[in-house]
């Protein structure tokens, strides 16, 4: 199974380092960004030194480079690039690595996120939303219509779906309070007190009809992960995740007209890509973790990966289906809506603890395959990763 490589080329993930996150202050983005590769690196028992790869993302504030190697000490690499495809950029770098590791670009790649928005005394919205800006163009014209940010594009998707399948709050209330239920269980989570249904009702609208706990996190904070292969990895001190499958989608549809908006995401084309390359069936994962930016983006996501059919995607979620004692394992650290939020490396960085078995009191008891999501821009980029444990090498 898995990528196309020669034996003990395969890829796989050897070390996995997170920063604290939430608001954590007086750091900087780069601050943020180098002690995640220094946890990373520890984690998987390897120096500095043995790193010749560099991938760097970084949120809203644009402001991780290159010169992160540099703060590093990093020299001679062999690979060194930022990446950005929002959402998507996590599974997107990982990707990318698992490609470089493979052919001998590289032997030890660091893929790093990291994002610092937050500040004392602001509020996470006027954080994470910038300075006040002038939209021109296309973005002019929409924003005169009221349609200012991601929050109020994704309030209309969401309401194509409530309109089109009958979709209702309560139903994506259900995924924010599921995902509630497995942040209690982890203590990295910014959210573990308890959520009810009307609890979500309750919290006042950020954008019709997306109410606050329909809303992902706002955190400060890194993650980064260390992609080698199957040879080096069985050397270093982690149980290894192999990346066995991963595509990506780019619909290109922002600010066009488009008879599926709201309706379907990249995740319907790189979800059967990913699990083709993966050489596995959708009814094998164990373990799902979602980009899930909204309730309602993890409730598209479902329906395109096949995990419900189309348009079923809220009464799959109001059936209790999943929560820890429901029969879809999703989103297992309580995603970025309870846990953190940076951007993909949030699913990934899970998916990476649930297949070593390393999940404490959320560990899924079957954890052999795990699929990952993430989603960019407006439903216009996607990144599938399917990833196994040492027991599907």
């Amino acid at each position: 199974m898995g990528i196309s490589a020669a034996q003990g080329k395969r890829p796989v993930i050897a070390g996995l380092g997170i920063t604290e996150m939430g608001k954590v202050y007086g750091k900087t983005t780069a601050q943020f960004g180098a002690q995640a590769v220094q946890l990373a690196a520890a984690d998987a028992g390897i120096a500095l030194s043995d790193i010749d790869g560099l991938m760097t993302a970084s949120g809203v504030g644009g402001d991780l480079h290159l010169s992160l190697a540099v703060d590093l000490g990093l020299t001679d690499l062999k690979l060194l690039s930022e990446v950005q495809a929002f959402g998507a950029t996590a599974g997107a770098m990982v990707q990318y690595a698992s490609m470089a590791v493979a052919s001998g670009l590289a032997t030890t790649v660091a893929v790093v996120f990291a994002d610092a928005p937050l500040r004392e005394g602001v509020s996470a919205g006027g954080a994470y939303g910038g300075g006040a800006t002038v939209p021109s163009g296309w973005q002019g014209l929409s924003a005169v219509g009221g349609i200012a940010s991601a929050t109020t594009m994704y309030a209309l998707a969401a309401r194509r779906h409530m309109d089109t399948y009958g979709t209702t709050s309560e139903q994506f209330g259900a995924i924010a309070v599921a995902q509630r239920q497995w942040a209690e269980l982890n203590p990295l989570a910014q959210m573990r007190a308890p959520m009810t249904l009307a609890d979500h009702q309750a919290s006042r609208y950020i954008a019709d009809p997306l109410h606050l706990f329909d809303c992902c996190l706002v955190s400060n904070g890194a993650v980064a992960v260390i992609v080698t292969t199957e040879d080096r990895g069985a050397g270093m001190a982690q149980p290894n995740v192999h990346v066995l499958g991963f595509a990506q989608s780019h619909p290109g549809h922002y600010m066009r007209a488009s008879e599926d908006f709201g309706l379907v995401s990249g995740a319907a084309q790189s979800g059967p890509r990913a699990l083709e390359m993966a050489g596995v069936a959708l009814s094998e994962i164990d373990v799902v973790e979602l980009y899930d930016c909204y309730t309602y983006t993890a409730l598209i996501s479902l329906e395109d990966y096949g995990f419900c059919a189309k348009g079923e995607g809220g009464a799959f979620a109001e059936s209790g289906a999943l929560g820890p004692q429901g029969s879809l394992k999703v989103n297992t650290g309580g995603g970025q809506l309870s846990s953190y939020y940076m951007w993909g490396m949030t699913p990934l960085s899970e998916a990476i603890i649930q297949a070593r078995g390393q999940g404490g009191e959320r560990q899924v008891a079957k954890h052999d395959l795990v699929l990952v999501s993430g989603n960019g821009g407006v439903l216009d980029h996607h990144s599938t990763l399917v990833l196994g444990s040492e027991q599907t090498a």
